[in-house]
């Protein structure tokens, strides 16, 4: 069983879990960026092989996205954490 740290519940099987993507941050100024670079954001993933940032989403818990940090070739969790602010019972910061 593959276990995946969620920042509010602790570790929870992979299963009650929903991969969201690559991590993308959004462009600074939406409306400066021209239709190629839009395609880019939208469209082209890195794919990287390494460790990537990504979305996970807790749907069989507490519904919280979080950003998790997996290397792709070995699909190890380095790390799991909240992306904006509201304190979890660790004292980090969670958004519902």
């Amino acid at each position: 069983m593959i276990l995946l740290n969620c920042p509010n519940c602790g570790p929870r099987n992979v299963q009650e879990f929903r991969f969201g993507g690559e991590h993308n941050p959004r462009p600074a100024a939406p409306l400066a960026v021209d239709n190629a670079e839009w395609t880019d954001y939208l469209f082209l993933k890195a794919n990287k092989l390494g460790v990537q940032k990504e979305w996970w989403y807790h749907r069989a818990g507490c519904r919280l996205w979080f950003l998790a940090e997996r290397h792709t070739q070995s699909n190890q969790v380095l790390k799991t954490y909240c992306w904006t602010a509201r304190p979890n019972r660790e004292g980090e910061t969670c958004v519902e």
